[in-house]
């Protein structure tokens, strides 16, 4: 399971210097996974039953993968493969490839109220700064932040007309910088924060939960900041406690770091590029974007959260919200209200394919005992 962390901080000039953390496929890699999904057509099963066999990689497109995944483990926290045939395969046998990729990487977490475990990046017409907003489902900029998993992956089906360029910054580097500019500031981010689950928890969860926003542990870093999440459990729960002035000072600062030329790499994701991003050691955000008229042609990417067998332990604070701190668990994701039997017996299915560490999701914060004090 987890090593010793070995992911560092780094800044935009060291990403552009340095393309370590991109990998090109081969004809020969590519062509795996276009095989995979003609034998996962004939199979055509559901997407939750499937399994490894029924999409079958050969070894070097299955190392690529694994190349990718432990990548967001190391130097970089992150990784983009390019190569991926989508411009040859249609909506459906996007979907059905990059499930069946994720057979070989984790197990995968459910993503917003619908419970769903793949979900379409692409404008709708929502709004994002609004009550229970998100922004997966819009064309809005986005304030930096991480998603609810140890991996983020996005691929990249179709790019817009303009815009929606990605912005990833470091958070190892972000705490250096905050540590450097107002030392007095870590205790408090390390402390107790509130956020708003934004109507995606179990109906039996409260609205909101209590998570620091940098861990303190020595060896495994981790940050997890979403200021529009925050704000909320501001605006829409009286009985969450106000932000003291040390906090609002905290983000102040963090929106005036975050977005800096100093710490803020942006790269424009085109058609068949994977991007995997670890949670805990960077923060991403996007510009606005404008899409074309044609249905056909509109900006579209699929996003998999994703619990690994490599994972990092986090600290005990963190368990309200992840539901297991344990390296190499399966954790992550939010559950909200459509939960079916078909998830659970894939999340219990596929942790033991991956080896790894699995136990039936329970809350450790009800509605009932948080009215009890208990």
């Amino acid at each position: 399971m987890s090593q010793p962390f070995k992911t560092q901080a780094w800044y935009a000039e060291d990403v552009r210097q340095d393309d370590a953390w991109v990998l090109r496929m081969t004809p020969t890699e590519i062509a795996g996974f276009e095989a995979a999904l003609q034998h996962a057509k004939r199979a055509d099963k559901p997407l939750l039953e499937m399994t490894q066999s029924d999409f079958p990689l050969p070894p070097e497109s299955q190392a690529v993968l694994r190349r990718a995944i432990a990548g967001t483990q190391d130097r970089w926290g992150m990784c983009l493969i390019k190569g991926f045939p989508v411009d040859r395969w249609n909506e459906a046998e996007t979907r059905m490839a990059y499930w069946g990729m994720s057979l070989y990487m984790g197990v995968g977490r459910t993503q917003n109220r619908a419970s769903e475990i793949i979900n379409d990046v692409r404008d709708i017409g929502a709004s994002y700064k609004v009550k229970n907003g998100r922004g997966y489902n819009t064309n809005a900029g986005l304030d930096f932040h991480q998603d609810s998993c140890d991996v983020v992956a996005l691929l990249c089906r179709r790019t817009p007309k303009s815009g929606g360029t990605s912005k990833v910054i470091s958070s190892i580097a972000l705490r250096d910088e905050v540590q450097r500019l107002r030392p007095d500031l870590i205790p408090v981010l390390q402390g107790t924060w509130y956020h708003s689950y934004q109507a995606t928890q179990d109906p039996i969860q409260p609205p909101y939960y209590r998570c620091p926003i940098f861990g303190n542990d020595p060896v495994h870093f981790c940050a997890r900041t979403n200021r529009k999440n925050t704000d909320a459990a501001q605006r829409d729960f009286e009985d969450v406690p106000r932000l003291t002035a040390a906090q609002k000072e905290a983000l102040d600062l963090f929106d005036q770091l975050m977005p800096s030329d100093k710490l803020c790499y942006s790269m424009q994701l085109e058609q068949g590029d994977m991007q995997l991003l670890n949670n805990y050691v960077t923060l991403h955000s996007r510009t606005p974007f404008e899409d074309y008229e044609d249905p056909d042609k509109k900006r579209h990417l699929l996003r998999l959260w994703l619990a690994i067998p490599d994972s990092q332990p986090l600290p005990p604070e963190w368990e309200e919200y992840y539901g297991d701190v344990r390296s190499g668990a399966v954790r992550g994701g939010v559950r909200g209200s459509a939960i079916t039997q078909a998830v659970l017996t894939y999340e219990e299915r596929q942790a033991k394919a991956m080896g790894m560490l699995w136990r039936p999701w329970r809350p450790l914060v009800t509605l009932e005992n948080l009215a009890t004090g208990a």
